[in-house]
């Protein structure tokens, strides 16, 4: 019985030793991607956006993998801050993937995918507002906002279903100024400062 006991007692690093190279790493990854989220937060709460952005990514770069829904948030949360970071046409990019990857998972959560799409209809708008700026066709532009107000559209009837006044009102409102900036006369828009997030 001593001797069954004691060769238990010396199996027991070996034990923990097989643990930290098997499930402890990703244990250790997902100790890292928490302090480089932690670090994009904070970065983003004092409007340092490239220091989020570059936080973001590092967090996705160490993410294991298995980590579908944490990964399509900072993905979320990455883009918000590209956008701010005056990286727009990415985001954009990344964004319209994002939507159309949780659109056709049926199991994607459904908060996310409406967050999402808020905040593609938003670079929508931005990029709409940027090409017309700089003078392209109504052909090239008119797609972009068309596609962002039927969005905020889609969002606005969402958040009435669910009973959420406060969402609702605000994408009605952003439905309102896509309308707007569909319609309004280049010299108009010229005159007013570039809208912010």
């Amino acid at each position: 019985m001593r001797n069954l006991l004691l060769g238990a007692w010396l199996l027991v690093p070996v034990g923990a030793w097989a643990y930290h190279e098997g499930p402890g790493q990703d244990l250790l990854k997902l100790d890292t991607v928490d302090t480089h989220l932690r670090r994009a937060h904070d970065s983003a709460a004092a409007q340092d956006w490239a220091l989020a952005v570059t936080e973001y990514e590092a967090a996705l770069k160490a993410m294991p993998k298995g980590q579908d829904a944490a990964t399509q948030r900072a993905r979320l949360e990455l883009n918000k801050a590209r956008m701010l970071a005056k990286q727009l046409p990415t985001a954009h990019a990344e964004l319209t993937s994002l939507v159309n990857e949780l659109a056709a998972a049926p199991a994607s959560d459904a908060t996310l995918l409406a967050d999402s799409r808020s905040a593609l209809a938003n670079s929508q708008y931005y990029m709409t507002w940027l090409m017309r700026l700089e003078g392209q066709p109504r052909e090239k532009w008119e797609p972009e906002v068309e596609a962002a107000r039927q969005t905020y559209r889609l969002l606005a009837e969402q958040a009435e279903q669910q009973g959420d006044k406060a969402g609702a009102k605000q994408h009605k409102e952003d439905l309102e100024s896509a309308v707007r900036l569909a319609r309004m006369d280049i010299k108009d828009l010229q005159g007013l400062p570039l809208p912010s997030q």
